[in-house]
Order: structure tokens, then sequence, then C-alpha cells
């Protein structure tokens, strides 16, 4: 699985259309930073088909929103379909991957604060 990152944050005090800002590229993963703070941050990512995200575990919630498409979003073993329109909060310390199913997008949600 390659993946690509944009580390430039979204342009402020503007409008955008969000499953605009990122394309599809051929077998990879892309992940562009909306907002990137000490706090938590905002990214938007797009998955060809096949690709996926391994398992893992954060020590934060993650809050993952699809906004085109659908994908299987595993937690703690736990299978769940998410299609566009829809969001699930991951629980931080739980594992969790995505499974691929189909090109989608989606927008992941970190908040870092609460944990100190």
């Amino acid at each position: 699985m390659d993946s690509k990152s944009g580390n430039l944050e979204l342009e402020k005090a503007k409008s955008h259309i969000i499953v605009e800002i990122i394309e599809y590229v051929p077998n990879a993963v892309v992940i562009k930073t909306i907002i990137k703070k000490s706090t938590g941050n905002i990214s938007i990512m797009s998955f060809d088909s096949g690709e996926g995200l391994t398992e893992k575990t954060s020590p934060f919630d993650t809050f993952a929103q699809i906004i085109e498409g659908k994908a299987e979003i595993v937690i703690d073993h736990i299978s769940t379909i998410i299609e566009a329109g829809q969001g699930i909060i991951i629980p931080a310390h739980l594992s969790n991957f995505i499974r691929p199913n189909g090109r989608f997008k989606m927008i992941q949600t970190v908040i870092k604060s609460g944990y100190e």
C-alpha cells in the first residue's frame, strides 16, 4: 500500500467542497491535512479499490466520517459498514483497521485533549 501525504492546511475563511479536495490515486491511499494542531487534527483521505489501513491502536478517540463510497471499519474485532454521510467514533486504545471495500473518501478527526 502506497501512501501520499499533503502537509499544508486548507486556506482559512474560504469555503471548500471537501469531497473534491482530494483525488483517487491508483493503488494508493492519499492523505491531506485539513487542520493540524497540538490538540488534534483533521485529515481527508482517499482510498483506491483494494486499499485499506493496517490494524493499529491510537491513544486518542478518532471520528471517521465517510464522504464518498462506503468502507468497512473494524473496531475491536467488530465490523461495521459505514456509507457516505455516516460516521463512527473509534475509541482510544481499541484495535482498529479499515478493510478494503471499493473506492471511498473519508474525513478523520483525532481529538488529543482530555487525556492529559
